[in-house]
């Protein structure tokens, strides 16, 4: 069902093609954007997410879809890791993450390269921590993403994941749909130079199997107390489980 969904519906180019290539169009645009609609409740979310992780203390974590870095820089900040690897299909994202690696002076810490969520180039049980934050739902194949990120984790490593949902319940369900689907993609096409890239937002939300579905696909490829734990009256949701 969410492969279906790709920001260009062009009949060429894989969802993975179309969503580097949308991607690449928005990244200077893309932080201005994220904090600017949700009304920078997307860094209060992150920091919630990296909290999952306090207990564990991770020393090696892997950042998958990590974009311009955001939830890397969180994680650095809370938990103070000895590494961070960030992964993602855009080079433009890329970009702006070395940019401000380097301002920030953090690149004996963290470090980013062009990696796909489905094959990582890295050895099994190798990373203490997985995390992504608003990727899962671009992946192309969502099971086999899934099953990657467990192959790559140590045993009694943890993945957390940072994700849009849907909420459930009358007016907020209401309220957001008409933000996301009228709102969203006329200040992305004010703002951002690519009109499609904020009209697929709302789409790829409305496609991704949340909640129980994705708790439940997670557990399938093998992670073991799978649970989320919904922000901001269900807008948006965090997914944990234990390899």
């Amino acid at each position: 069902m969410n492969e279906k969904i790709t920001p260009y519906q062009s009949a060429t180019a894989t969802k993975k093609e179309q969503v580097a290539s949308m991607f690449d169009n928005i990244s200077e645009t893309y932080d201005f954007l994220n904090h600017f609609m949700s009304l920078g409740i997307d860094i209060l979310w992150r920091k919630k997410a990296i909290g999952e992780l306090k207990a564990l203390q991770p020393r090696l974590i892997l950042d998958v879809a990590t974009g311009t870095g955001d939830f890397a820089f969180e994680a650095i900040k809370i938990l103070n890791p000895e590494k961070v690897i960030g992964v993602d299909i855009s080079d433009g994202m890329l970009e702006v993450a070395r940019k401000k690696i380097k301002e920030r002076n953090l690149g004996g810490v963290f470090s980013v390269q062009m990696g796909d969520s489905e094959g990582l180039h890295f050895e099994d049980n190798h990373f203490d921590a997985v995390t992504v934050a608003f990727g899962v739902r671009n992946y192309e194949n969502l099971e086999k993403g899934l099953a990657d990120m467990y192959r790559v984790l140590k045993p009694g490593g943890k993945i957390v994941i940072l994700e849009f949902s849907k909420p459930r319940k009358f007016p907020i369900k209401q309220g957001y749909n008409f933000y996301f689907n009228h709102i969203t993609p006329l200040l992305g096409k004010v703002f951002s130079k690519d009109n499609k890239a904020y009209t697929y937002l709302p789409e790829s939300v409305a496609a991704f199997p949340d909640g129980e579905a994705f708790n439940q696909m997670m557990t399938k490829v093998g992670f073991k107390e799978a649970k989320d734990n919904r922000l901001t009256f269900g807008v948006c949701a965090i997914y944990t489980g234990v390899k």
